[in-house]
């Protein structure tokens, strides 16, 4: 994937990823933007991406509407996925 260039865009629906797999990205992720423990409370919950922004170095980073927190890429997918 290209650098500064996000798999969503503002108004994207988005389902953020199960409980299992945003505790192994908590777990495992040391760097900037760590999730915070309420943020996992909104596992499974589908959301609509209000911004999308960058870190340096390109790891793209979400604000959903109504849902609390910075979300990486990693921690979100597809709407329709399922």
């Amino acid at each position: 994937m290209a650098v500064y260039q996000a798999l969503f865009e503002a108004g994207a629906r988005v389902r953020i990823r199960p409980l299992g797999a945003l505790q192994e990205f908590r777990s495992s992720w040391k760097l900037h933007h760590p999730l915070a423990e309420e943020q996992l409370e909104f596992a499974g919950r589908t959301a609509t991406v209000a911004d999308v922004g960058f870190y340096h170095g390109g790891d793209v980073l979400y604000t959903l509407e109504d849902v609390p927190g910075t979300w990486h890429e990693a921690c979100v997918e597809s709407a329709d996925l399922r």
